[in-house]
C-alpha cells in the first residue's frame, strides 16, 4: 500500500490531542506548543493526556481539556484511559513522548493522524505507534524538538510563549514571602535524580555570597520528599546567614507564583528550572550530569554553569559532540565538577545585567 502523506493539514482540525505524560520540565516545554495551537487554531478543541502529578501545575492552562493518567497503574492506566475516552476519536494526535510506556498509552487513543518524532529520534520503538513524523533534526533543545510538531502541522507561528495565569491564592502566597523589592534568590536544590544534585555546603556558600555581597533575601523551595527536606535542613545548618526554608510547604501553583516574584533561581536540572522559564525568571542552572544545550532552561542557557564537557571527558572519555545527544552522565561525584566560584560569578553577572 502506498503511504499518502496527510501533513501539513489544509485546514484546522476539529479536535487535537497532545500526549505528554511527564516529566514536569518536559510538560513545561510542551506549553508553547499548546499556546501556538490555540493562536493558530482557535476553534480546535484541545485535549492533553498528562500524568497526574504534572496536571497539578498544568491545570492552570486555560482552554484545554485534561485527561490524567496514573503512571503507577501499569496496564491498568491503559484500561482507565480507554474508558475515559469512551469511543472518542481525534483528528490529530501529537505523540510527544519517547518512552515505550507512553507509546503503549497512545495505542488506546484513536486518531486519524498520529504524529511522532522522525525515525532517528523515535527511540523505544515510538515510530511503530505513529503514521506521520516531524522533520529530522539533530542536537536540538527539547523545546525546539517539540516546536517541530507545529512545523509538521503547517503552523508558522512557533514563538515560545507560555502565558500561564496564576490564581489569586498563589499570588497572595508569593506576596507574603516576597513582600517588597528586595532582590530574592530562590534556591531549589534538588532534582528528581539525586546524582544531579549539588552539595549542601556549596548551596550554603552561594547563599552567603548572595546575602553578604548583594543584600539578597534567600528562600529555599522544593517538594515534600525526604531527600528534599533533608537537603534543605543541611543547607540551613551550614549557612551563616538567615534563610527562609519553604521546602515541602507549597503547592505547584504557589511555587510558580513564588518563582514569578523572585529575582533569580539557582537549581540543578530540575522541574523548577523550567517552571521559572514559564514566568520569565532567569535561572542559574547547575549542569554536569546532563547537557544544558539539550535540556537546560530555554531562555537562560547563558546563565548556566556548564561542567558537562568536563564530565564527558572524565566519565566517558570523549567530548560531548562524540556522545549521543541524550546521554546522561549521572555518575557519583559528577556534580563536584562544579565549583562555587563560577556560580557566584554568574550571580554577580546576572544582577549587573538586570540592574
Amino acid at each position: 500500500m502506498v503511504h499518502r502523506k496527510k501533513l501539513p493539514l489544509d485546514r484546522p482540525p476539529a479536535t487535537a490531542c497532545i500526549l505528554r505524560l511527564s516529566a514536569l520540565g518536559d510538560t513545561c516545554h510542551a506549553v508553547p506548543v499548546i499556546r501556538a495551537l490555540q493562536r493558530s487554531w482557535p476553534q480546535t478543541k484541545l485535549t492533553w493526556i498528562i500524568g497526574k502529578a504534572e496536571w497539578r501545575l498544568m491545570e492552570l492552562i486555560d482552554g484545554v481539556e485534561f485527561i490524567t493518567v496514573d503512571k503507577r497503574a501499569g496496564f491498568g492506566a491503559r484500561r482507565d484511559l480507554r474508558t475515559k475516552l469512551d469511543g472518542r476519536r481525534f483528528d490529530v494526535l501529537l505523540h510527544m513522548q519517547l518512552s515505550f510506556r507512553a507509546s503503549l498509552v497512545s495505542s488506546v487513543v484513536p486518531a486519524t493522524v498520529r504524529l511522532g518524532f522522525d525515525k532517528a529520534r523515535a527511540r523505544e520503538l515510538q515510530w511503530l505507534f505513529t503514521n506521520e513524523r516531524i522533520a529530522p533534526r539533530s542536537r536540538e533543545h527539547v523545546l525546539d524538538s517539540f516546536l517541530g510538531f507545529l512545523e509538521a502541522l503547517g503552523i508558522q507561528d512557533r514563538a515560545p510563549r507560555w502565558d500561564v495565569p496564576l490564581p489569586a491564592a498563589a499570588l497572595e502566597y508569593a506576596q507574603r514571602l516576597i513582600p517588597d523589592s528586595q532582590p530574592t534568590l530562590l534556591i531549589s536544590p534538588c532534582s528528581s535524580h539525586s546524582r544531579r544534585n549539588w552539595r549542601p555546603a556549596a548551596y550554603a556558600a552561594v547563599a552567603e555570597h548572595a546575602v553578604q555581597r548583594h543584600g539578597m533575601r534567600v528562600i529555599l523551595a522544593g517538594g515534600p520528599t525526604a531527600l528534599e527536606r533533608d537537603m534543605g535542613a543541611q543547607i540551613e545548618r551550614r549557612a551563616r546567614v538567615p534563610l527562609l526554608n519553604q521546602i515541602g510547604r507549597d503547592t505547584l501553583p504557589q511555587m510558580l507564583a513564588l518563582l514569578a516574584r523572585a529575582t533569580v533561581i539557582l537549581t540543578p536540572d530540575s522541574g523548577p528550572a523550567h517552571m521559572a522559564t514559564m514566568v520569565g525568571t532567569p535561572v542559574i542552572g547547575l549542569y554536569a550530569a546532563t547537557n544544558p544545550e539539550r535540556s537546560g532552561p530555554y531562555l537562560s542557557r547563558r546563565w548556566c554553569v556548564n561542567a558537562y564537557p568536563q564530565a564527558a571527558l572524565r566519565f566517558r572519555g570523549r567530548p560531548p559532540e562524540k556522545l549521543p545527544w541524550w546521554e546522561k552522565i549521572e555518575e557519583p561525584g559528577v556534580m563536584d565538577l562544579i565549583q562555587v566560584a563560577p556560580v557566584t560569578a554568574k550571580l554577580d553577572e546576572l544582577l549587573v545585567y538586570r540592574a
